[in-house]
């Protein structure tokens, strides 16, 4: 007879703090990078090697360290599902504002490049300011970035992943290039453009939260028929050995020097080589960079939802995909 019996403990402490540490260690990473590639101080394993200005990367490492023992400590007692529901809400709220972020930095920089492809910073702006419309080094800085950082603000207070809006808001745009192409004979580079932003940034940015509603396309053979607690094992085991290292991979050789692919472009605020095309294509890196974030940390709640199923705690798969983001359900629509 299989084992219905429920377990409400706490949950083995190893995974819970291999969840948090991920975590944890994301954000220093980043920090780190940041460190190293824009201020060009050292890293952490310059400071081990005698770099004494590297202390503030091996700092953000201590620190991580630290979170996570809090972290833990605060939810030893519990089941599983709690931390996986902790770490699923932050990925969401990552999300909704890497979304928001695309969107109101995509409009904004196509408006600058319709009234650039116009002619028209030529007429409203003086000659400075003009050229500098021109210029992806100020256009990033003055412009993406603020809008940005609204769309991480914007986030904070809604609970609206969007995802069905931009994917209209593709369609939108693609439409006015079919119609301007063909009944008014007008078509401008900036437009394809944004059309392959946003279209990114659905495809990316929603893998996340595909995942944790189970509604990627699984191919398998063996997995429908296995039991709860075997899926929970592949689940626990893919999500570790195959999920989170791809997704370290993607990260660590994305910025391990200034031409890394997901670093360099990002330094150099990189372009299309379309003259009046949008200023956007460094972007594209960074949303890669945020893709695996976001799936390295979906992973880390993915393996704690996995050991909750093989302990048989209550709420099980397909009962707590929103557990994280429960205001999120009606916002789907």
């Amino acid at each position: 007879m299989p084992d219905t019996s429920a377990a409400t403990g706490p949950g083995p402490l190893a995974l819970r703090v291999l969840a948090w540490a991920t975590v944890m260690v994301t954000f220093a990473f980043l920090i780190e990078n940041y460190l190293v590639h824009w201020r060009g101080m050292p890293g952490a394993l310059g400071f081990v090697r005698g770099a004494s200005e590297g202390w503030v990367a091996a700092a953000a490492y201590v620190v991580a360290a630290g979170l996570t023992v809090l972290m833990v400590l605060r939810s030893r007692a519990e089941p599983l599902r709690p931390d996986a529901a902790r770490i699923q809400a932050l990925t969401n709220y990552l999300v909704r504002a890497s979304f928001f972020a695309a969107l109101f930095a995509g409009l904004g920089d196509a408006g600058l490049s319709w009234i650039r492809a116009e002619g028209l910073h030529r007429v409203w702006f003086d000659d400075a300011m003009a050229t500098q419309i021109g210029q992806t080094r100020w256009r990033g800085p003055t412009v993406h970035v603020p809008l940005i950082v609204l769309g991480f603000v914007v986030a904070a207070v809604t609970r609206t992943l969007g995802f069905m809006w931009l994917a209209l808001l593709v369609v939108l745009v693609q439409l006015l290039m079919v119609i301007g192409r063909f009944v008014f004979s007008y078509e401008q580079p900036f437009m394809a453009d944004l059309v392959r932003l946003w279209y990114a940034a659905l495809f990316l940015f929603a893998s996340a939260y595909t995942l944790a509603t189970e509604g990627h396309v699984r191919v398998d053979v063996f997995y429908a028929s296995m039991s709860r607690r075997a899926r929970a094992l592949v689940n626990g085991v893919g999500s570790v050995v195959f999920g989170m290292s791809v997704c370290w991979t993607i990260l660590i050789l994305g910025t391990a020097t200034n031409a890394s692919t997901l670093i360099g472009p990002f330094l150099r605020f990189e372009q299309s080589q379309s003259s009046f095309g949008m200023f956007t294509k460094y972007m594209l890196a960074v949303f890669l960079g945020v893709f695996a974030v976001t799936m390295l940390f979906q992973f880390a709640a993915q393996m704690l939802k996995a050991a909750a199923d093989w302990r048989n705690e209550p709420g099980g798969a397909g009962t707590d995909a929103l557990a994280a983001d429960a205001s999120a359900k009606p916002a789907m629509g």
